[in-house]
């Protein structure tokens, strides 16, 4: 089958969108356009416009949200929950005192030394969110990043409205976060799992085939700078407020859903070692990569899916 593909950057990542109706490319598009940018408008912490950002900068206020940045806090707030705290969105403070306060390709990848002094963060149950009313008050000191669930969340409403335009199946990658929705083409969606979702498709790496659902990737290796001789990342452990330094330096994750799938992979990063335990619990298929680079399959993770040409 002939897929209609686009590439596109998005919210500071590598944008890809795929559907199996070729002459429904062009709407599938505009729809996942007008999702991340009304993403972007309410959830970015680089926009001083945005609505996340004049929540964060009124603290100890009553903030009556709109409705997708209440589905997205809802979202986080769940991930902490399911995840018992290791995936957390009150981490804002901690990612911006380590340097990374704008898109990721205006960091500067060198800098200042600065001292890393551990602190656990605030923690998701400091946030007072009624959903049913869209009311949240956030603490004073709290900085709310809900970057950990919202790119995930983009990627699963983006696929669903490209499905909605008219195409009988889609697949939207935004910077490793992969959703689908509607009618597979025959055989599935074929995915190249990288440690970089920039990584060209090249022959000799894994591939995978989905359904439906979602696959992520949370990596340690990519998005990182330095500061002085330190060198750091963006997947923070709450427990220190600190880059995630466990045994994990790559996680991907398949599940029902893309918020699933990185929730499940992020918190895996965190965790360390507890993350084969909860994996198997979950009943996740997974694919973990040690610092040393070897690999760990899970919950029927193909052991044999090398590209050939």
């Amino acid at each position: 089958m002939k897929l209609g593909i686009a590439d596109d950057v998005a919210l500071g990542c590598r944008l890809r969108i795929a559907v199996t109706r070729p002459l429904a490319l062009d709407a599938a598009t505009q729809a996942v356009d007008e999702v991340l940018r009304a993403i972007d408008a309410a959830c970015s912490r680089f926009r001083t416009d945005s609505e996340i950002a004049l929540v964060n900068a009124a603290p100890e206020t009553e903030h009556h949200l709109g409705p997708l940045l209440a589905l997205a806090l809802g979202v986080a707030l769940d991930a902490a929950r399911r995840t018992d705290g290791a995936v957390d969105p009150t981490v804002g403070s901690a990612v911006r005192l380590l340097g990374y306060d704008r898109d990721f390709d205006l960091v500067p990848p060198t800098g200042q030394p600065i001292r890393l002094q551990p602190s656990r963060v605030p923690g998701w149950q400091s946030l007072r969110f009624d959903p049913q009313r869209r009311l949240v008050r956030v603490p004073r000191g709290v900085e709310v990043d809900l970057g950990a669930t919202a790119k995930a969340l983009a990627a699963d409403l983006a696929a669903g409205a490209a499905l909605a335009a008219g195409s009988a199946g889609v697949l939207v990658s935004l910077g490793g976060d992969i959703a689908v929705s509607g009618q597979a083409p025959p055989g599935g969606w074929q995915i190249q799992v990288s440690e970089d979702s920039g990584a060209p498709i090249v022959d000799g790496e894994e591939v995978v085939t989905i359904m439906a659902g979602g696959l992520a990737t949370s990596s340690t290796t990519v998005r990182r700078w330095r500061r002085g001789e330190l060198e750091l990342h963006h997947i923070i452990d709450p427990a220190s407020g600190l880059p995630a330094g466990g045994r994990w330096r790559t996680v991907t994750v398949a599940a029902h859903s893309c918020v699933a799938a990185n929730t499940a992979s992020t918190e895996a990063i965190v965790r360390g070692d507890g993350a084969v335990a909860r994996l198997r619990a979950a009943r996740l298929p997974a694919r973990l990569v040690d610092r040393e680079g070897s690999i760990v399959r899970l919950g029927g993770w193909p052991a044999d899916a090398l590209r050939t040409a």
